[in-house]
Parts: C-alpha cells; sequence; structure tokens
C-alpha cells in the first residue's frame, strides 16, 4: 500500500501547469503557427506614430498581460467560435501562471483583472457568467475594430507567425518583457535586419537600454541569430563602421503546416 506522501505526490502529479493548459489550447487550435498583425508592433510607415500596441505593455512593464494576450490571439484567431474563446477562471488564471502565486480565488480574479486591462486596450472583449468567461479578440492594431484573419492583401493585413513550439516548448516561459518584446520585433522581419537602439524611441516607443537588453537575451538564448556587417565610412577613423544585423533562429521560425490526409476512395462493388 502506497504511503500517505507518496499518495500525495501522485496526486501533485496529475495536476495540469501552465504550459500545459497553454499545449491545449494550441491543439485544439489545429495549426502549426499562429498569426499576428504587424501592426501590433509597430504602425504602418505613414502614420502620426510609429508606436504600436506593444509599447504599452513595455512601458507600463505588463509583462504577464502581454504573455496573455498571445496566447488569447492563439486560442481565438482559428475562428472556430466567431473569433471568441470560453473557459472557466480558473483556467484563464492557469493559461497565465497566476495560479502559481496566488490561492484559488485570488487566482480567479486575478485573471479576470489582467483580462479586463486588456480591453482597455481595445485588444479584446470579455464577459463573465458565473466562474465562465468569454474572450473575443478585436483588430491587434489598438483601434477596437472587430478582428478578421489577416491575410497580408494589404499592408494593413500583413503578419507574422509565432510557431506553437514557442509555447509547447516552454521559449515563452524563459523571456523577459524586453526579451519577448523585441522576438515581436525580429520576427516582424522576414531576413536579416538591423536594429539600431538609438532609434527604438522613434519606432517602437520605448528606450534604447529596453531594446538593447532585449536583443542580448534572444541572442544568448539561441532564439535570435547576430551577425556583424562592415559598412563604408569615409570619415570614420578605420574607414569603415561595423552594424549589426538579425533575425530569428530556426527554432523560432514559423513550420510548415502538416499536409492533410486524404481520404481514402470510396471502394466499388
Amino acid at each position: 500500500m502506497k504511503t500517505t506522501a507518496t499518495a500525495k505526490q501522485d496526486m501533485q502529479g496529475d495536476v495540469a501547469t501552465g504550459r500545459d493548459t497553454r499545449t491545449a489550447v494550441l491543439d485544439r487550435s489545429i495549426r502549426t503557427n499562429v498569426p499576428l498583425r504587424k501592426t501590433f508592433v509597430q504602425a504602418n510607415r505613414g502614420s502620426v506614430s510609429r508606436h504600436g500596441p506593444l509599447k504599452d505593455f513595455v512601458t507600463g512593464r505588463d509583462l504577464r498581460g502581454l504573455r496573455a494576450y498571445l496566447i488569447i490571439v492563439a486560442a481565438c484567431s482559428n475562428g472556430d467560435n466567431g473569433w471568441s474563446t470560453t473557459h472557466d477562471s480558473a483556467v484563464w488564471s492557469r493559461l497565465m501562471d497566476i495560479h502559481e502565486t496566488a490561492v484559488s480565488q485570488s487566482a480567479r480574479t486575478g485573471a479576470w483583472r489582467a483580462l479586463r486591462r486588456l480591453e482597455e486596450r481595445n485588444l479584446i472583449e470579455c464577459s463573465r457568467s458565473g466562474t465562465k468567461i468569454t474572450v473575443t479578440l478585436l483588430r491587434e492594431d489598438g483601434t477596437g475594430k472587430p478582428y478578421d484573419r489577416p491575410v497580408g492583401d494589404r499592408e494593413e493585413n500583413r503578419f507574422l507567425q509565432i510557431p506553437n513550439t514557442f509555447w509547447a516548448q516552454g521559449r515563452d516561459e524563459k523571456l523577459s518583457l524586453p526579451g519577448l518584446a523585441l522576438f515581436l520585433v525580429v520576427a516582424r522581419e522576414k531576413h536579416w535586419v538591423a536594429l539600431p537602439a538609438e532609434r527604438a524611441p522613434e519606432w517602437y516607443g520605448w528606450s534604447p537600454d529596453t531594446h538593447e537588453r532585449g536583443l542580448k537575451q534572444l541572442v544568448d538564448l539561441g532564439f535570435v541569430l547576430k551577425r556583424a556587417i562592415k559598412k563604408k565610412a569615409p570619415f570614420a577613423p578605420l574607414g569603415y563602421t561595423i552594424a549589426h544585423e538579425y533575425r530569428r533562429a530556426l527554432i523560432t521560425m514559423p513550420r510548415k503546416s502538416k499536409p492533410k490526409k486524404k481520404s481514402a476512395p470510396p471502394t466499388t462493388a
């Protein structure tokens, strides 16, 4: 017969973690990658400001809110339920890892408050009935417009993709707020790109120091690659300067969708 201590350990091992819950959400969406409009990161050229809604998460030091928003996009953007998803508030708290630092009722309350903050940013709508909370996506640009799936036909509909493995393998859990923000910045680009820190306040709305810390963490973790480029500079002492460019590493690149299995043709008598 098992001892009480061993039985208690077995019981604890059967409890779903935050990562388990996020992975289940992704499995249910039946997709390999999650699309996110690029305007969430940075407004299109010609806009009064180039800052996207991402800026407010960074300057507000809201890592939990940013992680919550990204998994909500993953949960709702497949369109199976009108861009909405409904879960018990305890499940929402586990999706956001709030349950790790709060007891049951406090975790439920924390989840509702986190979702309401996203609603105040015009990124989602949320409602609750009893312990159930329904979340509906709005446009990623923070305008409050209804959501539709980005298809890349116009500049406002261009999108980046986050592979499901980003959550399923716990890469999101390793990133600080600057790291996660800069991951989205790099993911916004398809090829090698220069991301000078001195342009960060103008382009994204955060400090050069935040920008550099985010890039450094991504490179140190192997999520992003970095290369040096020599540029001709007639007035530089050596006649050239060194700049750096970045792109996603293979482990954080979008995955190819698995081909759907063809059904066998009907047999004839």
